[in-house]
């Protein structure tokens, strides 16, 4: 019989591509989603088959309970949050609520329908990731960071983070539940969001490139971020729960490029100067900046045996022709669309 994963966060960057590997693996995968209208339900589906569904939400405890008792996971990824970071300072308490005290529900509706911590052997031992975040480290106090660099989070969801990975330990401490944390550095692809930078970035090259925009507006082009294929780390997240004994893991690359850099590589990918198209905004600047990010992955390297593929060049590269390639069919079906009477 094969194995049971259930994600969270099924329908966003990374949910997508863990679901992808891990049927791969030979995994049955099921999807948490709020309600079967939820809008991005089907793009999960074009994209990955083969899931299954089974509603829930990370507000709701009594609906988590009720989504693990149904699904009888044997592995569960937490990847559901709000992730935007600069959308953490609008929206605080609901950043608060589902992106840290989730956390807490969906262990406690692990620990209930599996016996955890009630008289008696527990009916099943459920593995547990949680999808930690180096906007925890924020005010880094040294670097690179490793597993033991102390926190410093610099926005509402970087708190967040950190009490979602400080709670995942204390189930691990007390209950001795198998939960783990990936402290997972910046991981992009051509699934990342519009709003994150990144994918601003190469969206807006392509669209300039086609002649479809005039300028690309960002904030501090200094800071410093140490950037993956989002394909290469749900590969460590797997590997996590593979292991004899639960720890947790920093996942990078530890190579930091700026997001001048970032910008740079992507006009470069389709001939074009930097200089002539972006424009600083300070809209776009976050209040509390984080700087420098850098990832020391040491511990994952020796103990996982994992390594990103995938360098930051060649990401960039793959992110802007994903955006040619979407808009340039987006413009022709609209060109056939205007001459066809339906």
């Amino acid at each position: 019989m094969s194995r049971r994963a259930l994600i969270t966060g099924i329908t966003g960057q990374d949910g997508s591509y863990l679901a992808e590997h891990l049927l791969e693996q030979g995994y049955e995968v099921w999807g948490l989603v709020r309600g079967q209208a939820n809008p991005r339900r089907s793009r999960v589906s074009r994209l990955v088959h083969d899931l299954r569904f089974v509603e829930g939400d990370l507000l709701d405890q009594s609906s988590l309970i009720a989504a693990i008792d149904r699904v009888q996971p044997d592995e569960v990824y937490n990847l559901g949050a709000i992730s935007y970071v600069p959308l953490s300072w609008q929206q605080a308490e609901l950043t608060g609520e589902v992106t840290g005290l989730g956390v807490l529900r969906m262990l406690e509706a692990l620990r209930v329908v599996s016996g955890v911590g009630s008289s008696g052997t527990p009916s099943r031992q459920v593995r547990f990731y949680q999808a930690s975040s180096s906007e925890m480290f924020g005010e880094v106090a040294e670097t690179p960071q490793s597993e033991n660099t102390v926190f410093h989070p610099r926005s509402p969801y970087g708190v967040a983070k950190a009490y979602g990975h400080f709670i995942t330990r204390n189930y691990r401490e007390s209950f001795g539940m198998y939960a783990v944390s990936g402290i997972l550095f910046n991981h992009e692809s051509p699934r990342r969001g519009l709003e994150f930078v990144t994918r601003k970035i190469s969206h807006t090259v392509a669209k300039i490139k086609l002649g479809l925009a005039g300028e690309l507006k960002l904030g501090n082009l200094d800071a410093r971020r140490d950037w993956g294929f989002a394909g290469d780390y749900v590969s460590a997240m797997h590997l996590m729960l593979q292991q004899d004994e639960p720890r947790d893991y920093v996942v990078g690359t530890g190579v930091v490029h700026s997001v001048r850099d970032a910008v740079r590589i992507a006009f470069g990918a389709v001939g074009l100067d930097w200089s002539r198209y972006v424009v600083v905004d300070e809209e776009f600047v976050r209040p509390a900046e984080v700087e420098t990010l850098c990832a020391d992955p040491t511990r994952a390297r020796e103990e996982l045996g994992w390594q990103p593929r995938l360098k930051f060049e060649e990401l960039m590269t793959m992110m802007v022709e994903a955006d040619l390639a979407h808009l340039t069919h987006a413009q022709k079906y609209d060109e056939y669309s205007a001459h066809v009477d339906w």
